[in-house]
């Protein structure tokens, strides 16, 4: 408005000077510049007004990429503790299952060797029932025993009374029990002298034990030298009267008492072996 009444006197001065056509001429064109700088202000403010939207919109956007990447920040730290959880959790569950993968294979070893035993066992008790079946049933008994197989044979069928010089008759007995030994060498032999609590005291025996020893070892010894059992698979033991089958008190209790058992074994290492599980490492602290 200032500079428009500036033209105004400016044009008033100099009326007197110039033509009415001139100042028509000279007036609209101030009006035209007017109408411009209006336009021009107009445009300014509009832009302006945009250019304040576009810094708040700015700010909006840098405030929101501010929130996200502080987001993104806590969610990469949950996940990398997540990721080590995960990596720790699977670790353990490896060695779980290792673990149990042992175990199982242990047990599975253990059924397939007791299986194996078993059917051992009865081929055992088989082929030595039909060796010695012209035998009395009262003399020799062939049971499977605590896993293994037990031959017990009579006092009277092997030895004197008060003896433990094996008779003609014990040395056919122990021959068949030695044939059947012999064609299983992956088996050990017990070799144990009972006898019943009558005292005995002579030169060459003290007491029971020593009775009960030495038949053993006669045994032993004749199935070593006669019938060409390896002496390592094979030992001699004396049980004397602590172990007896019946009572002490009658005859036939007594003689059922006085014994020998012949016991075939698995190898002890092996057997001893196949009782101790494998050691497992569960990573557990």
């Amino acid at each position: 408005m200032k500079n428009l009444l500036f033209i105004t006197i400016v044009l008033t001065i100099f009326t007197s000077c110039v033509s009415q056509k001139k100042y028509t001429a000279m007036q609209n064109r101030a009006e035209f510049c007017e109408g411009n700088l209006k336009a021009s202000k107009n445009e300014r403010l509009l832009l302006e007004t945009n250019l304040a939207n576009e810094i708040n919109r700015t700010k909006n956007l840098e405030q929101e990429i501010a929130y996200f990447k502080s987001t993104n920040t806590n969610l990469l730290e949950r996940l990398s503790d997540l990721s080590v959880v995960s990596k720790s959790g699977a670790e353990n569950i490896k060695k779980s299952l290792e673990a149990l993968n042992q175990q199982n294979k242990y047990i599975k070893d253990l059924t397939s060797s007791l299986q194996r035993k078993d059917s051992i066992n009865l081929v055992l008790v088989m082929n030595l029932k039909r060796s010695l079946d012209n035998f009395d049933d009262e003399d020799i008994s062939i049971e499977v025993k605590k896993g293994v197989v037990y031959i017990s044979i009579s006092d009277k069928m092997l030895f004197q009374s008060g003896s433990y010089k094996i008779s003609i008759k014990a040395e056919e007995v122990i021959g068949k029990i030695a044939k059947i030994i012999n064609d299983h060498k992956d088996l050990d032999i017990l070799v144990e002298g009972h006898t019943d609590n009558v005292p005995i005291a002579t030169d060459c025996m003290a007491d029971n034990w020593d009775l009960s020893v030495k038949r053993a070892t006669s045994i032993v010894r004749l199935m070593q030298t006669k019938f060409d059992i390896q002496p390592q698979r094979m030992t001699a033991g004396g049980r004397s009267e602590y172990l007896p089958k019946d009572t002490n008190e009658t005859v036939k209790g007594r003689a059922l008492n006085r014994r020998t058992e012949i016991i075939i074994l698995p190898k002890l290492d092996q057997f001893f072996e196949l009782l101790n599980p494998p050691m497992t490492n569960t990573g557990a602290e």
